[in-house]
């Protein structure tokens, strides 16, 4: 008989408080140098004009990413839930904005150059990234660029952190795209499971210039 599919829901609700908890854990392993995502920072910011405003949707502590950007001459926002993480952000990076909030609650009224969800938009369920797009592009400059991170196809796949599970969630590429196209934007580069960055699923999509 066909089992029903699990209910991950509170694995979901847990992510945040994840992150509270092992702050320090996360920072002392991730890297502080960028190495896979090079690539893929470089195709976002080649379409941002000098000293871009870049908003950053789950920054983390910072690092390697909202650094290198910084170090290139753009002004960063930063937005993450766990205040530990930006507790890091400002101590190291105090030339950034570093802002506390969830993204699933996004409303700076204010649009950017450039945004970027790397290993955070993931962490959503399905539903929750649906209603991003819409969020991502009330955040948009005409024109800005959009880089964000998710599964290779639909469904959920549950990982591991300090002993604690790890939730991730993805939709189809097919709805991406349509999301994508929906809100605004077009995708001009999408490799899915990208054996040159760390396997990782990339998406980068450029907003409309008017």
């Amino acid at each position: 008989m066909e089992q029903p599919p699990a209910d991950n829901s509170p694995l979901a609700a847990n992510i945040i408080g994840l992150y509270i908890r092992h702050a320090t854990h996360w920072d002392s392993r991730r890297a502080a140098a960028l190495h896979m995502e090079l690539g893929w920072l470089q195709r976002f910011t080649a379409l941002l004009p000098p000293n871009a405003s870049v908003l950053d949707i789950g920054c983390g502590t910072g690092q390697p990413i909202a650094r290198w950007l910084l170090e290139q001459g753009h002004a960063v926002t930063g937005v993450d839930s766990s205040p530990a993480m930006l507790g890091y952000c400002r101590s190291r990076l105090p030339q950034g904005e570093w802002l506390a909030g969830d993204m699933r609650r996004l409303a700076l009224e204010r649009r950017f150059h450039g945004l970027i969800a790397w290993d955070s938009f993931f962490h959503l369920t399905a539903d929750d990234q649906r209603a991003m797009f819409p969020r991502f592009r009330a955040h948009a400059l005409p024109g800005a660029a959009l880089l964000f991170t998710s599964g290779p196809g639909a469904g959920e796949a549950i990982g591991e952190f300090e002993g604690e599970p790890l939730y991730h969630a993805s939709l189809a590429p097919e709805e991406y795209r349509t999301l994508l196209a929906e809100n605004g934007f077009t995708v001009l580069a999408h490799r899915s499971e990208d054996p040159d960055c760390g396997q990782h699923t990339v998406w980068l999509a450029q907003q409309a210039d008017a």
